[in-house]
């Protein structure tokens, strides 16, 4: 059985193992916690993720000892542009489902996504200009024009603290008088913010054969994020809408999308309106609630790209919940709920984690191991020169 090549973390990993296919990991990383995972069946060195052509090469030299080509996923967007750049280097050696370049380029690059909804008619919020700003009376959103070498980048660490993927302001006035609005916008974006909390965000996840028909899908709702409103999620459980599921599949159809993708849709709080913020095009860490919920989109993947197979059709439960804890916790510290309320978001419903799980505990493991190990690095030259 061939295995997936695996530019991505454990989430997708247990996902996978759920569906008894072996994964690959690669990574530059060396210990990475899921590596340590019982469904990790081997593990690739890269070079840095910024070595692209050297990342490339290292790919290509793996697969060919594998006996076929194998499917190749990839789960943040430095590593979906990764993969989309070198398509021609990468095709003949994987399997691989990817759109057509303008139109990944546009899903990957946040502001061509909004000219992309422009001209295709898709309900995405309303776009305003640097100039148009200050007159601007509602509030108003930044987010960064794209999200590659995010982690690190100035818009992230600077406007946004270190945490969230945008930032809101109370209007246009306010974004323009921020000291640091001005010298970073020619990486920012501004558009209308959508009245709602996190329990608005809905989102539509799906994998599509060429000529965008869906051929398995599931409904996933936000609990809450950290921080809240602009963060990454902490708790999450699946759901259904028939409004939400429609209008994905029709986007799907009218793009056309092929291969895996999620979009993210906020319901208006004003009018109802399903607004669609984003469409990403890469695996991530919800197809281990869904999977865990009854539709695996990584197998129906797999399944795909190496035997052409069209899952049936099957409806997801709701049965499990997804947690982060550690950010969960950092959400109620922010206020987001009381902590009465918190504790018993928590306890009525069987969940999965982020890290942890009874049947695959080694990558818990290695986590805190390797917490602890460097936490007494730092401290032993200050024990030892408080000793002397």
């Amino acid at each position: 059985m061939l295995p997936v090549i695996l530019l991505g973390g454990l989430n997708v990993v247990r996902a996978l193992g759920l569906a008894g296919i072996p994964v690959v990991i690669a990574s530059q990383q060396r210990r990475a916690p899921s590596m340590a995972s019982r469904y990790c069946s081997g593990v690739i060195e890269l070079p840095p993720i910024t070595e692209r052509q050297a990342v490339v090469e290292k790919l290509v030299q793996a697969a060919s000892g594998l006996g076929g080509p194998a499917p190749l996923f990839y789960d943040n967007d430095d590593r979906l542009a990764l993969v989309q750049d070198f398509r021609a280097a990468l095709a003949p050696h994987f399997a691989l489902l990817l759109n057509e370049p303008a139109l990944a380029d546009a899903l990957l690059e946040k502001s061509r996504f909004q000219a992309l909804a422009e001209t295709r008619g898709l309900p995405a919020p309303r776009r305003i200009e640097w100039h148009e700003l200050a007159a601007e009376r509602g509030p108003v959103l930044a987010k960064p024009k794209t999200r590659t070498a995010w982690d690190n980048s100035s818009v992230r660490l600077q406007l946004f603290g270190g945490a969230g993927k945008a930032r809101v302001f109370a209007d246009g006035l306010q974004a323009r008088a921020h000291p640091l609005v001005a010298p970073l916008a020619d990486r920012l974006q501004f558009q209308e913010y959508v009245p709602g909390g996190d329990e608005a965000i809905w989102s539509f996840h799906g994998f599509a054969a060429p000529g965008g028909e869906v051929l398995a899908s599931f409904v996933g709702r936000k609990i809450r994020t950290f921080p809240a409103l602009t963060g990454d999620s902490s708790y999450l459980r699946l759901a259904y809408d028939e409004h939400v599921e429609a209008l994905g599949r029709q986007i799907a159809a009218r793009l056309p999308l092929a291969g895996i993708f999620k979009m993210d849709f906020k319901r208006d709080a004003a009018s109802g309106r399903l607004v669609l913020l984003e469409i990403n095009t890469r695996f991530n860490l919800w197809h281990y609630l869904g999977a865990a919920n009854g539709v695996n989109l990584p197998k129906v993947a797999y399944e795909f790209l190496t035997q052409r197979k069209t899952p049936q059709k099957t409806t997801a439960t709701a049965r499990y919940r997804w947690l982060a804890l550690r950010e969960d916790w950092r959400a109620y510290r922010e206020g987001q709920a009381s902590l009465p309320r918190w504790l018993l978001s928590l306890a009525y419903f069987p969940k999965v984690y982020d890290l942890f799980a009874w049947s695959d505990p080694l990558p818990f493991v290695r986590h805190w191991a390797t917490r602890i190990r460097s936490a007494l690095s730092r401290r032993m030259p200050r024990w030892l020169a408080s000793a002397s």
